[in-house]
């Protein structure tokens, strides 16, 4: 189930045999995985999927465990029907597929899903998570989309070059000591911009020891000391949602 070789280790831990709770919906021109909680409320929470796309069983858990605490969850494809990276795929092709799937050209998907959370859900609290490719996502949403209230970006890669110093409201940043995408040098100039210019409340995490991706995997399958950073993760994410929508 789990294979360390992986160059990309989203894929670790992966909840094959986890189906969800929620149900899948057409959305205009793209589909989404719904769920909702068991009590009505007013609020939703966009999930963004990382390269492994939106049907991947790790995310669909994650959108199942903010329905549990009473969010709206949607997980749409921000691919928009085009194929999602396999684990098993040629990596050296990796770059030139990437180059089609901009995680900051989603405003199309993004629009449909808003529209559909707000007059389809009655949601009028909104927020966004993301993973990996969704991290870098959020990041771009929480500086177009004033309506997103909240948003985490979770192991999203970072260049020098990067600026979200014009977040519209309040974003948590989430990292991982040991990503061998995303060296600290990187989070710690990002971090050292936000505080210089960013004019909303933010946080910047490091979890000790842990690898790019962890917090939506469950790498406790493999070596159990990372089970209460894992939970930290996630409880943290939670919490800065319940904070701020």
């Amino acid at each position: 189930m789990a294979n360390e070789s992986r160059p990309c280790p989203c894929g670790i831990g992966d909840r094959f045999d986890y189906e969800g709770c929620g149900q899948e919906v057409q959305v205009e021109h793209i589909k989404a995985y719904v769920c909702k909680p068991p009590a009505s409320t007013d609020k939703a929470v966009i999930v963004i999927h990382d390269i492994f796309g939106w049907q991947l069983p790790n995310t669909r858990y994650m959108a199942d465990m903010l329905a549990a605490n009473g969010y709206i969850a949607t997980c749409p494809d921000f691919f928009a029907g085009r194929e999602a990276w396999k684990p098993s795929g040629d990596w050296s092709k990796f770059d030139d597929w990437l180059k089609t799937r901009d995680a900051r050209k989603i405003n199309k998907e993004t629009d449909a899903v808003l529209k559909y959370l707000k007059e389809q859900c009655g949601a009028k609290k909104l927020g966004v998570i993301g993973f990996c490719w969704g991290g870098i996502a959020v990041r771009h949403l929480m500086m177009t989309y004033p309506e997103l209230k909240a948003g985490v970006s979770l192991c999203g890669l970072i260049k020098d070059s990067d600026d979200v110093s014009n977040l519209l409201n309040p974003t948590f940043f989430i990292f991982a000591e040991k990503d061998d995408f995303i060296p600290l040098h990187q989070v710690t100039l990002l971090e050292q911009k936000l505080k210089k210019n960013c004019k909303v409340d933010f946080e910047v995490k490091i979890y000790p020891g842990q690898t790019h991706g962890f917090v939506h995997r469950r790498r406790e399958d493999i070596n159990p000391k990372d089970k209460l950073y894992i939970e930290e993760g996630r409880k943290d994410m939670i919490n800065w949602l319940n904070k701020y929508i």
